[in-house]
């Protein structure tokens, strides 16, 4: 599943953005934003793989944005301008769609974003990376085993790491999108702000919650479709 965000100052360009990004089975739409500054926003506080990005906009251009990314996801330029192309293709852009774009385009340029997530976990997957991380636990660091997890609490500047194998949570500080970035997204996926749940822990799912054994989790409005995108996948 491709997390992402899209940026458009246009408010109608941005519903059919959304619309077409709810097309696509493999995309988990995490927020829209009307300008640059809230698009950092999301950035600070959540693991995005994708942005979808008008360029011309009041205050930062989309150009200008994507120069300020020190830490930069995969970027789909979307502009009722064709000059820019050449621009955005140097800041290593993955396709440059001119509006008003078509269905079976926008498609195209996610299955080419895809196919570069795809490319990019695998060539992570043969790095042989551990199945543990040691987060930090009153003045020791202590190991964490990834398929021991059922889901992570987040508490303001804590985190709850509730594992399988313990009743008691191991509470560490640290982020949420920092969180994020430790998990593969085939085995973990967030479901509220709160929250982030093991797949392979996962009983049951409804619209508004799910279950990890006896314990039920909230899904907030965001993550219910990429929840449910899960669900039937699964099925």
């Amino acid at each position: 599943m491709l997390r992402c965000i899209a940026v458009d100052d246009e408010p109608l360009a941005l519903e059919l953005l959304e619309d077409n990004i709810g097309k696509v089975p493999y995309l988990n739409l995490i927020d829209k934003c009307s300008n640059a500054m809230q698009a950092m926003k999301v950035l600070q506080e959540h693991s995005v793989d994708l942005i979808f990005l008008d360029i011309q906009r009041p205050g930062l251009t989309g150009l200008q944005f994507i120069q300020s990314l020190s830490s930069r996801p995969m970027i789909i330029l979307i502009t009722a301008y064709e000059k820019f192309a050449l621009e955005g293709f140097n800041l290593d852009v993955v396709d440059y769609l001119v509006k008003p774009v078509s269905l079976d385009r926008f498609v195209k340029a996610c299955n080419k974003a895809f196919e570069l997530f795809q490319l990019k976990n695998r060539r992570e997957s043969t790095e042989a990376l551990p199945d543990y991380f040691f987060v930090n636990v009153e003045y020791s660091l202590l190991k964490v085993v990834r398929s021991d997890i059922k889901y992570i609490e987040g508490l303001k500047d804590y985190i709850k790491i509730h594992l399988n194998s313990s009743p008691k949570p191991v509470v560490t500080r640290m982020s949420m999108k920092a969180m994020e970035e430790q998990l593969p997204s085939a085995e973990f996926i967030r479901i509220h702000k709160s929250y982030i749940a093991s797949i392979a822990f996962i009983t049951s799912v409804r619209k508004s919650s799910l279950m990890i054994g006896n314990e039920e989790l909230p899904v907030s409005d965001t993550y219910q479709e990429s929840l449910m995108k899960l669900a039937g996948k699964q099925g």
